[in-house]
């Protein structure tokens, strides 16, 4: 029996530039600096049905800056029987680190999650 194998080539761009044309430019007078410390993670649990998850969540994005970017995991725990046993009725739950407590559930506390960003 012969193997077929199909290969899917993506188009090539060669964009010629010339020497010198790319070059290094400081930032502008009274940029703010380029934040090194690293991105902030949030795990959101939640339900595909939950309006106050979803409230969480968009809640949650407003307060993302160019100066605070973070991501978020969103979480189903109705994929995982042991997600529904331990946080079945209070979903949304939101946590800045696993390992540490929850932030908060149901609603969320903006004064908590502003805290854990100034960090």
């Amino acid at each position: 029996m012969a193997r077929v194998t199909s290969w899917r080539l993506a188009p090539i761009i060669i964009i010629n530039i010339p020497p010198g044309a790319l070059q290094w430019q400081p930032a502008p007078e009274g940029a703010p600096p380029i934040s090194r410390k690293p991105r902030m993670h949030f795990t959101l649990y939640s339900r595909s049905y939950c309006h106050l998850c979803e409230d969480m969540l968009a809640a949650l994005n407003a307060l993302q800056t160019p100066h605070q970017p973070f991501t978020v995991d969103v979480i189903d725990v109705d994929a995982d029987a042991a997600l529904v046993a331990r946080f079945d009725e209070l979903v949304p739950v939101l946590f800045a680190d696993l390992d540490g407590p929850e932030l908060c559930h149901y609603f969320l506390d903006e004064a908590k999650v502003r805290a854990v960003l100034s960090k």
